[in-house]
């Protein structure tokens, strides 16, 4: 409901959103290709299904809007008519898909053991057996059928909303929103994908090869598409779960910090603590003391909370805060330093106007994170006495394979579950389409195809969560282009000579520099401009990656030499 606060034909600007009587500041955004609109600043998390009083006022101290609303789940993006029946209609279908996702569960011996989500996550990543990996790809489906009518409703609200904002349909309205035209960001995303499809498709090619070593040509066919099930697919586009099955066998797999880490008693709090260090070693002050006492980066012991990682700039000034449940692994100290630089990016821009106060559009945001989490490379993890000497040139294939299964493998899952609602959006694809259009999509993007029959009355989708929580997805994809893309201006502003993945930034000033000027920015300007002024040039570069991931590629292709790769 806060997206809905339109600057439409009035001169007053919305300076505040009170909820409960807690007000918080508003910021214009600009650069969209059809105008301007507000957002709250600061407001802690929603709870789903819950009523809020909710008044705003306008910059001429007259206020608008006293009513209720009932929260979705935190960053809903959905547009909604202005009708107050519609907006809570809409909160309502996305709490009910939301709390439908969260209960899909594995359950066996007639329901008596049930495995929830995340537990059903970790139990796939161990699994070896084909047939149980069957049974829990398809049990965790038994709840999506249900979700294709609230979904359907979800799209009809949607686009109502769009239409009176004057878009096309919603599908037009999310691709407004990246300050670029909506064709012209659709082509941006087209272009990027067919530099980057190249190197998705050798790592198909070795993925679906060491499947068929390991189970079985007659179930990982050559030249066919991936049977999901396979991969542990739970809904992200992530293949991580099979690395120690394609992983190198003749090139060791370079360091293991999560055994250092558990061997220094790093607790959650440390690994924040470590990622501030390596940003003050860039030059960058201590984050406020009041950071560390209202932020959380472990799971509490005694309740239950939403573990998706969050910020906030609650005041538009000091009161920065961070939320996550970060495991003590080398996956968890990555994200740590990701959700402090998003921490230092949300802190950064408080010398702007109010109204400017918000980073440069959610995708410099997520890139900004990401770009952080490339630092952590061997020689980070030398200045930071985690590893004593790096490791060899020899282990580098292991290592780029491991983060290719995540950020590589993920790229055209990002892309196509945005272009899947799109279509629908546009009208292209009707409800008795909503799966056959899915995994279509999932056929030409991934190369990966459904490993049971499928009708029309199953919604696989319903298993992603950004589709049940009406979140884009496509920003993603950018992000993780652009985080390639500001990694290489930063390296070279470091005067390092190493290699990309080898890049360490500790200690060094200049770079810096260069991410303190990107995050102080904040929305003054528009993202293409703000990349200009760290990496040199405003447009989206995808050779960054490849560049970073060429030892990987040269690996690939040896292995790969005689196979019939695509699909």
């Amino acid at each position: 409901f806060v997206r809905n606060d339109i600057l439409t034909g009035t001169p007053k600007v919305i300076t505040t959103l009170s909820v409960d009587g807690v007000d918080y500041p508003m910021t214009l955004r600009t650069g969209r290709s059809s105008g301007q609109y507000v957002s709250a600043q600061g407001v802690p998390p929603f709870e789903a299904g819950q009523t809020y009083n909710i008044q705003v006022t306008f910059s001429d101290g007259t206020t608008a809007w006293p009513n209720t609303q009932t929260a979705s789940a935190p960053g809903q993006t959905a547009s909604t008519t202005g009708q107050p029946s519609a907006q809570q209609e809409l909160a309502d279908l996305l709490a009910d898909l939301e709390r439908t996702h969260a209960a899909g569960a594995y359950c066996a011996d007639a329901g008596e053991h049930c495995l929830e989500r995340s537990a059903l996550e970790e139990t796939v990543a161990g699994l070896r057996d084909t047939d149980r990996l069957l049974d829990l790809w398809d049990e965790g489906r038994t709840l999506t059928p249900s979700m294709r009518p609230r979904f359907e409703r979800l799209v009809e609200i949607a686009n109502a909303g769009a239409a009176e904002l004057g878009y096309a349909d919603a599908g037009e309205r999310w691709r407004s929103a990246h300050d670029l035209p909506p064709e012209t960001f659709r082509a941006e995303l087209d272009r990027l994908w067919n530099e980057v499809r190249p190197l998705y498709e050798s790592l198909h090619c070795l993925v679906r090869a060491e499947l068929g070593a390991e189970y079985g040509t007659a179930i990982a066919p050559p030249g066919e598409a991936i049977p999901a099930h396979l991969l542990g697919d739970l809904g992200t586009g992530d293949w991580s779960t099979v690395y120690g099955m394609v992983a190198p066998r003749t090139r060791g797999r370079g360091y293991d910090l999560t055994r250092e880490l558990r061997r220094s008693r790093m607790d959650p709090p440390e690994m924040a603590r470590h990622a501030e260090r390596f940003f003050g070693s860039l030059g960058f002050d201590p984050l406020p003391a009041t950071f560390w006492e209202r932020s959380r980066f472990a799971r509490p012991a005694d309740r239950e909370v939403d573990c998706r990682a969050r910020g906030w700039n609650v005041d538009g000034g000091n009161d920065v805060r961070a939320a996550a449940c970060l495991e003590v692994d080398g996956d968890g100290f990555v994200a740590a330093q990701r959700e402090i630089a998003r921490a230092y990016y949300r802190w950064a821009d408080r010398s702007q106007h109010p109204l400017h106060r918000t980073g440069a559009g959610d995708v410099l945001l997520a890139a900004a994170g990401a770009t952080a989490a490339l630092a952590v490379t061997p020689g980070q993890l030398v200045a930071a006495g985690l590893l004593e000497d790096p490791p060899p040139a020899s282990a580098d294939v292991p290592l780029l394979l491991r983060q290719a299964l995540e950020d590589v493998a993920s790229l055209p899952f990002a892309l196509l579950v945005d272009e899947w609602r799109w279509r629908i959006f546009a009208g292209e694809v009707g409800p008795d389409r909503y799966n056959q259009a899915w995994w279509e999509l999932r056929g030409e993007y991934q190369g990966i195809r459904a490993p049971a029959p499928r009708s029309a009355a199953d919604f696989d989708p319903g298993v992603t969560r950004g589709v049940v929580a009406n979140e884009p997805r496509a920003q993603e994809f950018l992000a993780t282009v652009l985080r390639f893309q500001i990694h290489r201006a930063l390296c070279a502003a470091a005067g390092e000579a190493a290699p990309p993945h080898r890049c360490s930034l500790f200690g060094s000033r200049a770079a810096g520099a260069r991410l303190r000027a990107l995050f102080e920015t904040g929305a003054s300007r528009p993202w293409p401009e703000t990349l200009a002024t760290v990496a040199g040039a405003g447009r989206a570069d995808a050779s960054a990656l490849l560049e970073y991931f060429a030892p990987l590629a040269a690996w690939l292709d040896e292995r790969n030499a005689g196979r019939a790769c695509g699909w």
